[in-house]
């Protein structure tokens, strides 16, 4: 057997294995791509409405607009990977290309928060100062804010991508459903455990801070709601939110059971652990576009207009 040099790279692609061990592969890869099919079709709607239609050019319809964006990205990073494997059967990947969508992966991860953080701001002005929303938070300020994100979000990937690329690898397989940065840590030729700081310290970013500043936000809004003068216009406030709600909860929950369980000493198996990842990356771009698609009384009026012109042009 010849020696491994591990002082660089020695693979030129991985093989991703996270699917051997289940007996229904294809009725796997086609639910992921319907979900993946359905994720563009509700998103790229979404976009299409609020870009083409200059009243909603306004703070909040850019933010969905924005997450939207993000939905796509997440999902195409992971999506077709999973798909490839699944029903094309093609398990490899090259390294470049492995690292390429880790990079994507958790760029959108990364903006996602950001995004979320972003739209739970964009309430608490509307909420708690309407007189002054439109002056404080103008389209161009918006736009400061949302590039800001994306500035921060491409800074600390270059970082993550920068330490994956330096580690020297020797294991070609990939035992996870697609390419992250832990899954690369663990077929590196090193001793993980140091490498988990940088995406310990992100999670806390993340997870913590920007959790723990949309549910200020959210008590903040409670505050305000408890002080108005009847119960129409608090429930048309909570009309306001409750899509912002539905989203966040969507997207936190998956990453919240996974810390908790983790924290409570439960070790979950492979497939648990991979089941427990897709979730959490094709679920909530599943649900965002329907939610916005269906609760946001300008989109979906916008939504209907266009239908009910082509099935007029059909019909003629």
């Amino acid at each position: 057997m010849s020696s491994v040099n591990i002082t660089g790279k020695n693979v030129e692609e991985f093989t991703i294995t996270g699917f051997d061990h289940l007996s229904h592969q294809k009725l796997l890869g086609f639910l992921i791509f319907i979900t993946y099919f359905l994720v563009l079709l509700g998103s790229g709607t979404n976009i299409c409405i609020i870009a083409t239609d200059r009243r909603l050019h306004t703070p909040m319809y850019l933010l969905i607009c924005n997450l939207a964006v993000v939905d796509i990205m997440f999902t195409t990073s992971t999506s077709t990977t999973m798909i490839s494997v699944l029903l094309a059967k093609v398990k490899t990947i090259s390294y470049y290309s492995c690292i390429s969508s880790m990079y994507i992966y958790h760029l959108g991860d990364i903006e996602e928060f950001l995004a979320l953080s972003l739209m739970a701001l964009d309430r608490t002005i509307a909420i708690s100062t309407p007189l002054r929303y439109h002056i404080i938070l103008t389209n161009p300020r918006l736009f400061l804010l949302i590039t800001a994100t994306w500035l921060i979000g491409l800074g600390v990937m270059g970082v993550v991508a920068a330490q994956a690329d330096s580690l020297p690898y020797c294991q070609p397989i990939i035992r996870y459903v697609f390419c992250d940065y832990p899954a690369m840590v663990r077929t590196a030729c090193v001793n993980p455990e140091p490498y988990w700081m940088l995406p310990t310290i992100l999670g806390l970013w993340l997870i913590g801070a920007q959790f723990i500043f949309i549910l200020l936000s959210y008590v903040n809004l409670i505050y305000t709601v408890l002080r108005l003068p009847n119960n129409e216009s608090r429930v048309q406030v909570f009309n306001t939110c409750i899509c912002h709600i539905i989203v966040v909860s969507c997207y936190y929950a998956p990453k919240l059971v996974s810390v908790l369980l983790t924290r409570i000493g439960v070790r979950l198996t492979l497939t648990e652990r991979n089941a427990l990842l897709i979730i959490a990356t094709l679920l909530p771009s599943l649900i965002n576009p329907v939610v916005y698609c269906l609760k946001t009384k300008e989109i979906r009026k916008r939504l209907v207009q266009i239908l009910s012109r082509k099935r007029i042009a059909v019909m003629k």
